[in-house]
């Protein structure tokens, strides 16, 4: 196209003229338009929108049936898909169809507000009249049905798409009542992405305009994947660098139940800010497979960056399940094993997350104090050895470093924390050449003036949990009548620390 272009503008230069009837690709072509990547929903600041999208399909020519198939195999598990019975919206009674109708919104509500991109599609079987009048009439029966349950349909979807001519033309001004549209750019080749205009039932909303008879056989899975909600936001590993680029850290908190894991999520999204849900291997004791998913549930549902990270992993067993069920990130604790065994320890996990791009965190060092039953003497304690800090991690590879500067789990001594912030700085000035995250545990008991000097020694992630854990068995103290109010109540008080916690680590405001 560009070759005959050019030499049709050559020929104009000789005085050649032409009367052109084509396709589009030769108006951008003949009058120089860059092509620009298809417009996705970061880049029109909705990715982190809650509700689900809503695809709408009436076409019934054979591309866009095999285009449903493809989206089904592709994408079935990530969105949910609601048929309509064409034989009930034209050749039944008037109850029946109103019923299909009422059922398909009601149900569309429901999986929109869970966060799941819903399809609504009519019967693939092409029901026709006897005559083309009949034909027609079936034809309309059906297009004012699927206007009428978009039009049924409360919850505002993060976006729409329409496949169809007559769809799309049907539910832009008919169910969103819109009267202009702004066209920011295409989903894909030949599919226009229009903004609904502010005068619609859903100002801003993204509507794409997806005709039937364009595209392969994948176009339609292609634009879906591409603006479905992701399982996660975010990574640790994207946490922490943006921590890094900002200047703050980020909030690991110790969870051992469902009020603890909706505790940080909550205070998350109050605060706008970005956490992590942490789990120790004494809580995955307790709690199983089952507190591992209602985290990873939990932080797939969150409008902001969450994540989850399996705490101090001293059983290799452990570890290696771990990356089965879910965790974005590792903490290998091998601090208790001689530091040629820690070295092999972590390394031999490293390789198997790294396989995975889970980020590895491990410990250097050993931390004094008590942590879910598991006691370090201070005599065993030992601060992290700068030298063999800069060997271990070109060793393992890992992403992250926890050190000990004179921190401990658990309780503080009534003297208080003492902290070797010269040695921190050390640590902060090998990590920042490796790459490597700087990790501080411990930091429930923290002043502020402490906690403010350990950010910028370059620590960008503090892990959480004496504190928490307090909240929570000290609102057990309150007796209520009902296991729900206590509940909420735990929530409610864990939810204030970490709250503060977030803004005491700079990370309130950056989601």
């Amino acid at each position: 196209m560009a070759v005959f272009a050019a030499g049709m503008i050559k020929a104009e230069l000789k005085g050649k003229r032409f009367l052109c009837r084509t396709a589009a690709s030769f108006v951008s072509t003949r009058i120089g338009i860059i092509p620009k990547a298809p417009i996705l929903p970061k880049d029109l600041g909705i990715n982190k929108e809650k509700n689900g999208g809503l695809i709408v399909v009436g076409s019934y020519v054979p591309k866009t049936t095999k285009q449903v198939e493809e989206l089904r195999q592709q994408c079935g598990q990530i969105f949910r898909s609601i048929e309509v019975s064409v034989d009930k919206l034209a050749m039944r009674s008037v109850e029946e169809r109103e019923e299909e109708i009422s059922r398909t919104a009601a149900i569309a509500d429901c999986f929109l507000r869970a966060r799941k991109d819903t399809l609504i599609l009519t019967s693939r079987e092409l029901i026709t009249g006897k005559t083309p009048s009949e034909s027609l009439e079936i034809n309309f029966k059906v297009s004012s049905a699927l206007v009428e349950i978009v039009r049924q349909i409360t919850i505002k979807p993060r976006y729409i798409l329409a496949k169809g001519g007559i769809t799309s033309s049907d539910l832009a001004t008919k169910a969103l009542e819109a009267k202009c549209a702004k066209i920011v750019g295409q989903a894909l080749a030949g599919v226009p992405l229009w903004q609904l205009g502010p005068e619609s039932r859903h100002p801003g909303v993204p509507y794409i305009v997806f005709p039937g008879n364009v595209g392969d056989s994948k176009a339609l899975a292609e634009v879906v994947k591409s603006w479905a909600h992701p399982l996660r936001l975010s990574s640790t590993k994207e946490l922490l660098s943006n921590a890094e680029k900002g200047g703050y850290a980020v909030g690991a908190f110790n969870v051992y139940n469902l009020e603890g894991a909706e505790a940080v999520v909550a205070a998350a999204e109050e605060e706008q800010s970005p956490a992590i849900l942490q789990i120790h291997p004494g809580a995955l004791k307790q709690g199983g497979i089952p507190l591992v998913a209602c985290c990873v549930s939990a932080a797939e549902q969150a409008s902001g960056p969450i994540t989850v990270h399996f705490d101090h992993g001293t059983s290799k067993q452990d570890l290696v399940e771990a990356l089965e069920l879910g965790f974005d990130s590792v903490m290998v604790d091998g601090s208790h094993l001689s530091f040629k065994d820690n070295v092999s320890y972590t390394k031999f996990i490293s390789f198997l997350a790294h396989s995975k791009d889970m980020l590895v965190e491990a410990e250097l060092g050993r931390l004094s104090g008590t942590e879910d039953d598991l006691t370090v003497e201070d005599y065993e304690a030992r601060l992290t050895d700068v030298n063999q800090a800069q060997q271990f991690i070109d060793e393992t590879g890992i992403d992250a470093l926890a050190v000990c500067v004179g921190n401990v789990h658990g309780k503080y001594p009534a003297s208080g924390p003492n902290l070797r912030l010269d040695l921190l700085k050390d640590l902060r000035a090998l990590c920042l050449k490796k790459g490597v995250f700087l990790v501080l545990h411990g930091a429930s008991g923290l002043s502020k003036e402490l906690i403010k000097g350990c950010i910028e020694r370059g620590v960008r992630k503090f892990n959480v949990n004496t504190e928490v854990r307090k909240a929570y068995m000290d609102s057990l103290n309150n007796p209520s009548k009902d296991l729900v109010y206590v509940m909420a109540s735990a929530k409610e008080a864990m939810k204030a620390v970490v709250a503060e916690k977030m803004h005491l680590f700079g990370s309130a405001g950056k989601a």
